[in-house]
C-alpha cells in the first residue's frame, strides 16, 4: 500500500514547475494531520516550498542566471486560491493601482475583493493577502479591465489622476471596444465614467 507520502509525491511529480499546490486537495489520501505532516517533509526536502499555511508550489529554478528559486507572484497565489474556493476575486486599491501600471509601488498586503470568503493570508517574505467580502453585484462587470479601472481610480480619488495615469488608462483601453463597456458604464460612479468616456474621444 501506497503512504500518504509517496501519493503526494507522485502527485507532485506530474505537475510542471511552478504549480501551486493545496494540502487540502490531498484530504483522500489520509488524515489531516499526517497530510500536514508529509507536505512538511517534502518541503523540508526542497521537492515544494512552503507560501503559506497549507498552500505550497513546486518552484521553478532559475540556472540560467543563478538566481534560485523563483517564487509564484502574489497574484498568482490568490489567483490559485480563488480558482480552488470557487470565487471571484478583484484587485482593489494599491493592488490595482500596481496591476494596472499607475504605480510602481508594490503594496506587502495585496488586496482584492471577494465575492467568496473575507480573509487574511500571511505568505512568504512578510507579505500578505487580504479577501475583502462584497455583494456579488458590486463583481458583476462584463470587461475586467473596467471594472479594474474603476476600483483604481476609486482609490486615487476624484482630481487625483495624473497626466501620465490618464495616458496609460488610455493606452489599456485602446484594445477595449467602446461597444462592450456599454453596460458597464452605468455601473460606475458619474465621474469616473466622465473620464473613461473622455479616453474614446
Amino acid at each position: 500500500m501506497q503512504s500518504v507520502e509517496n501519493k503526494i509525491l507522485s502527485v507532485i511529480k506530474s505537475k510542471k514547475y511552478g504549480t501551486i499546490l493545496f494540502a487540502s486537495d490531498f484530504a483522500d489520501a489520509g488524515e489531516r494531520k499526517t497530510i500536514n505532516k508529509a507536505f512538511e517533509r517534502i518541503a523540508l526536502s526542497g521537492k515544494i516550498i512552503r507560501l503559506a499555511r497549507g498552500i505550497y508550489c513546486k518552484p521553478k529554478v532559475d540556472t540560467e542566471f543563478g538566481f534560485g528559486v523563483i517564487y509564484p507572484s502574489v497574484d498568482d497565489v490568490a489567483q490559485a486560491i480563488a480558482q480552488r474556493d470557487k470565487c471571484r476575486i478583484v484587485p482593489t486599491g494599491d493592488t490595482a493601482l500596481n496591476k494596472l501600471g499607475l504605480s510602481t509601488q508594490v503594496p506587502m498586503n495585496a488586496v482584492y475583493l471577494t465575492d467568496g470568503t473575507p480573509r487574511r493570508i500571511k505568505i512568504y517574505n512578510g507579505r500578505g493577502i487580504l479577501f475583502k467580502h462584497v455583494v456579488p453585484k458590486r463583481l458583476d462587470f462584463k470587461s475586467e479591465l473596467i471594472m479594474l479601472i474603476t476600483f483604481a481610480l476609486q482609490t486615487l480619488g476624484q482630481g487625483n489622476l495624473s497626466e501620465e495615469q490618464f495616458s496609460r488608462i488610455k493606452q489599456l483601453l485602446s484594445n477595449e471596444p467602446k461597444e462592450r463597456i456599454s453596460e458597464d458604464l452605468k455601473l460606475i460612479p458619474g465621474w469616473i465614467r466622465s473620464i473613461i468616456l473622455k479616453m474614446y474621444e
